[in-house]
C-alpha cells in the first residue's frame, strides 16, 4: 500500500490543445460496431479541442482489446508526446491492471497532463495516483459523448474539472437514465431524480480516492493501491455487482490497515439492475465499523448511469450530510 505523495495537478485544457485518445481496456473497433462519432466530433470541435488516436486503439482480440505491450506503448507515448494536453480513454473493460507492472510512473510524473476515463480505468488512475500524486480525472471516455441525448450536465462537469480551477458546488442532475443509448439513440426515457440519499449525517473532508469499487478492489495488496488514511471514498459499480458483491467488496476495502482514516464516502449511482436498493446500502453501511460517525452520501451522479460527474482522483472535496439537505464540492482539482 502506498504512502501518501505530494498530488500534481495537471494544466489545464485550453481551446486550441489537442487530446489523444488511447484503449488501455476495450478496442475502438468494438465502439464502432455502432457509430455515434459524429456527436462526439462536433462536441469536441464545440471545446476547441482536436482528437487524436493512439496507434493501436482498433486492435481486438478474443478479449476485446490490445495486446499489453501496445496498450503500454499508446499510454507512454500520450504521456512523452509534448503536443498532447490531455489524454482519454476509449472506454472500460476488464483489463486495465494488466498495463500496472509495465508501467513507466516516472514518465508520467514527469509529464503531468489530464487523464480522464471511468469504470475499469480506475485501476490506472489510482496507481497513478499511488506512484505519482497526480490528479487524475473520473468522468466520460470518448465513446460517452456518442450520446445525443440527454447528455448534459455531463459535459459541462467536465468542462468545470478539466478547464478551470474554481471549487465545483455539485448539485443534483434533473434526471438519468440508464440503458442501451449507444445501440439505440431514439427509445429512451429519462427517469426524474429524487435526489441524494443521506445515508449517514456528518462533516468530512479529504482526498479523493476511487472510483469503481470492484476494480480498485484489485489493487488491494499491490504496490499499487493509494494511501487510504485522510481519503474521501467515491465509489461506484455497474449492473454486474449485486448488493452482496457490493457489500463484500467494500467490507474488504474498509478493512485495510489504514481504512480508520477514511473521513467519508460519497456513493455513485447504481444501476437499476444491480438491484443495490437505498435499504440496501443502509444495511451495507451499517455494518461497516470504520464508517461509525462518518458522513455517507449516495445517489451521487457519477458511475455507470447518466449524466456523469468528472471528479479528480487524487483532488480534494469537501461534504456535508445534514438532516434535511446534503453538500458537495469538490475544492482541488
Amino acid at each position: 500500500m502506498s504512502a501518501h505523495v505530494e498530488t500534481i495537478v495537471p494544466p489545464k485544457l485550453r481551446p486550441g490543445d489537442t487530446v489523444r485518445v488511447i484503449a488501455p481496456a476495450r478496442s475502438r473497433t468494438m465502439i464502432m460496431e455502432h457509430d455515434n462519432t459524429r456527436w462526439i466530433d462536433e462536441r469536441f470541435a464545440a471545446m476547441g479541442l482536436t482528437l487524436t488516436f493512439g496507434e493501436h486503439v482498433d486492435e481486438d482480440d478474443q478479449f476485446r482489446s490490445g495486446s499489453i505491450e501496445h496498450r503500454v506503448a499508446d499510454l507512454h507515448a500520450a504521456f512523452a508526446d509534448p503536443s498532447v494536453a490531455g489524454i482519454i480513454t476509449v472506454i472500460g473493460g476488464f483489463n486495465s491492471n494488466e498495463l500496472l507492472p509495465y508501467l513507466d510512473f516516472d514518465l508520467v510524473a514527469a509529464n503531468p497532463k489530464v487523464f480522464c476515463g471511468y469504470s475499469d480505468i480506475t485501476a490506472l488512475q489510482n496507481a497513478i495516483l499511488a506512484h505519482t500524486g497526480l490528479v487524475t480525472y473520473s468522468g466520460p471516455h470518448w465513446s460517452s459523448w456518442g450520446m445525443r441525448d440527454h447528455f448534459e450536465p455531463t459535459g459541462d462537469w467536465f468542462r468545470a474539472a478539466v478547464t478551470s480551477d474554481a471549487p465545483i458546488v455539485v448539485e443534483p442532475s434533473q434526471a438519468w437514465t440508464d440503458d442501451m443509448w449507444f445501440a439505440d439513440q431514439d427509445t429512451r426515457t429519462p427517469v426524474p431524480n429524487e435526489g441524494w440519499w443521506r445515508l449517514r449525517p456528518g462533516t468530512a473532508s479529504g482526498r479523493i480516492v476511487g472510483g469503481n469499487l470492484g476494480t480498485l478492489s484489485l489493487l488491494q495488496g499491490t504496490a499499487h493501491m493509494p494511501a487510504l488514511d485522510g481519503a474521501l471514498l467515491f465509489l461506484e459499480d455497474d449492473f454486474e455487482s449485486d448488493a452482496a458483491h457490493v457489500a463484500r467488496q467494500l467490507t474488504s476495502l474498509l478493512q485495510l490497515p489504514d481504512a480508520d482514516g477514511v473521513t467519508g464516502i460519497v456513493l455513485g449511482r447504481f444501476q437499476s439492475a444491480s438491484g443495490v436498493t437505498r435499504g440496501a446500502l443502509d444495511e451495507i453501511v451499517a455494518r461497516q465499523p470504520a464508517l461509525a460517525g462518518k458522513p455517507v452520501l449516495a445517489g451521487v451522479d457519477f458511475g455507470h448511469t447518466s449524466p456523469q460527474l468528472t471528479f479528480p482522483v487524487g483532488g480534494t472535496a469537501d461534504v456535508v450530510v445534514g438532516a434535511d439537505e446534503a453538500g458537495l464540492t469538490i475544492t482541488r482539482h
